[in-house]
């Protein structure tokens, strides 16, 4: 695998990030969906929103708090959530937190910018 450089985060879906902005990764693509490597650092958090796709994270490091269709958790390494498409959640890194997004199917358009 190639050297990845990492990327700002600022926007999800379009929207600003809050709090400040993390960085991402593009791993690996294929036709059916794609993974990033994200970091937020602690306080950095996603607005509410939905996509066309589902993602499964997978906690690296840190510690997330979230909620999709308004059932909250709290999310430390090794732990995994479904936001499936269509249906609205959110991302806080409560300290500074890297994890592993799975989207399939592939997105309609770049996801994260």
């Amino acid at each position: 695998m190639d050297e990845q450089v990492w990327q700002p985060l600022t926007t999800v879906e379009g929207r600003p990030l809050q709090g400040g902005e993390g960085r991402f990764r593009q791993l690996e693509t294929a036709e059916s969906g794609l993974a990033y490597l994200i970091h937020y650092p602690a306080g950095v958090a996603s607005p509410t929103h939905a996509h066309d796709h589902d993602s499964i994270v997978y906690v690296l490091s840190g510690r997330l708090r979230g909620a999709v269709d308004g059932v909250e958790a709290e999310l430390e390494p090794g732990d995994s959530v479904l936001h499936p498409r269509g249906v609205a959640h959110h991302v806080e890194a409560l300290t500074d937190s890297m994890w592993v997004e799975f989207k399939s199917p592939l997105p309609g358009r770049p996801p994260i910018a």
